[in-house]
């Protein structure tokens, strides 16, 4: 790893308080990456942003760092109208002489909306990491598990709510907090909100929040699409816009290539690929949960640990797999592209489109699990059968062509087949019974006609 991708700007430079900047150095953080020199100074000072980069550019601690900080100014306001410097009898006369003004502060005051429940919670993991020094406390929420444990939780005075918008909007609707006093408004990865159809639950909740100029308002994606920029001007206050890098949409530091196997050579080419390689930890994108089932089979099988990832498995056992992958107890994690956005994976140095994508956008999602922060990685993807036409509008996207390698015969391998498992049988199924069961009853003789006798 290496540090091409931060700039001269460090964070001591900037209008940052010096327990955020204490945190920071604590997390060995020391220099901007190019989306955080860009916004950060803008941001500090009240204006808003609506800021795109690639994935893994550090965009979450730009958008962090900034409501921190608008946050404790906002306390530093209150605390100008309190007798903090009189000793005990100048301040009982001037209760006595004069009305105090009591100010307190209203909960919560601020909001950070994320597109799916593990960015959401790769959001709440960093903001703790960045926030030790400050008096700050957070509510994590998102569908799926918890739900009385986060009901509870952010009811009470919670300064920042971070989460999916679906179970916000339910704990809204149920009077658990109010959004009348929010200071600061984000929206991560605003493209995949369009995408995964939250924009309405979005304006619901930005309609019922304070005018969008006596807010802080933040945006930031991959991609500034012309409906996210529709979104921005809607609901943000005269946003900044801010791109880096819009000359490339992936990573220089991806090493892309691609195969063109056949249907039944993409497995043997991936245990090939794997076995020449052994990367130590890579992801292995599928599209459909039924191939990431026969995937995982079949690699257990030939003597590789993984775990399959798709959009039906609970979220309790989600977040099992990955952290066993992100503690390398599993070197293969094999997903659909629902861990395609939001996952901060370090270390990730293949990533594999064992079925090529068939939204062009989520092809750079994808690899930009690799190469992340300065490191270098490998994306390989099968152009096969059934995928090859997502291929041309890939390229077109990216601007670039993919270099195509012709596979040798070393790197397709023998494939042991996993053994298939006997269906489960569960207590309320009914096994089919012999025809002549003891507990069933015997059928009556059916009466046969005589004979003719002629």
């Amino acid at each position: 790893m290496n540090d091409d991708h931060l700039t001269k700007t460090r964070f001591s430079n900037l209008e940052l308080s010096d327990l955020i900047l204490l945190g920071l150095t604590d997390a060995g953080f020391v220099q901007c990456t190019p989306i955080q020199d860009k916004t950060l100074p803008l941001a500090l000072r009240g204006k808003d942003v609506a800021g795109q980069a690639q994935t893994g550019t550090g965009k979450t601690a730009a958008f962090l760092l900034a409501t921190f900080q608008f946050l404790i100014n906002d306390e530093s306001d209150w605390d100008d109208d309190e007798d903090t410097d009189h000793d005990d009898d100048e301040v009982v006369e001037k209760i006595i002489n004069k009305p105090v003004k009591v100010k307190v502060k209203k909960y919560p005051r601020a909001i950070i909306l994320a597109p799916t429940r593990e960015l959401a919670i790769q959001i709440h993991k960093d903001a703790l990491l960045l926030s030790k020094r400050l008096n700050l406390s957070f509510a994590l929420i998102y569908g799926g598990t918890d739900y009385q444990k986060q009901l509870t939780k952010i009811k009470t005075n919670v300064d920042i709510i971070i989460g999916t918008p679906g179970r916000i909007i339910d704990f809204y609707r149920q009077n658990a907090f109010s959004l009348d006093h929010v200071k600061v408004t984000v929206m991560d990865e605003a493209d995949r909100m369009f995408d995964l159809g939250f924009i309405k639950d979005i304006r619901f909740l930005l309609r019922r929040m304070p005018p969008p100029e006596q807010r802080l308002n933040m945006l930031f994606s991959a991609t500034l699409s012309y409906k996210v920029t529709e979104l921005a001007y809607e609901h943000m206050n005269n946003p900044v816009l801010v791109k880096i890098e819009t000359e490339e949409v992936t990573s220089k530091a991806i090493k892309q290539s691609a195969y063109c196997p056949a249907n039944d050579q993409k497995i043997p080419l991936l245990l090939g690929i794997l076995k020449h390689a052994q990367p130590q930890r890579s992801i292995i994108f599928v599209n459909t949960k039924r191939c990431a089932e026969e995937l995982d089979a079949t690699l257990n099988a030939n003597g590789y640990k993984t775990a399959a990832l798709s959009g039906d498995v609970p979220q309790e056992k989600r977040q099992k797999l990955l952290a066993s992958f992100q503690e390398n107890e599993i070197a293969l994690l094999i997903a659909t592209d629902v861990a395609a956005r939001g996952l901060h994976i370090p270390d990730v140095s293949h990533v594999f489109n064992y079925d090529l994508p068939q939204d062009v956008e989520d092809y750079v999602h994808r690899i930009g699990r690799t190469a992340r922060f300065g490191a270098s990685g490998e994306a390989i993807s099968f152009i096969c059968e059934d995928y090859a036409y997502s291929m041309p509008d890939i390229e077109e996207y990216i601007g670039q062509k993919i270099p195509v390698s012709a596979i040798p015969k070393e790197l397709l391998v023998d494939v042991i087949k996993p053994e298939r498992k006997p269906k489960e049988f569960r207590p309320n199924q009914h096994p089919k019974r012999p025809p002549h069961s003891q507990n069933r009853k015997p059928k009556a003789p059916v009466a046969l006609a005589p004979e003719n006798p002629q």
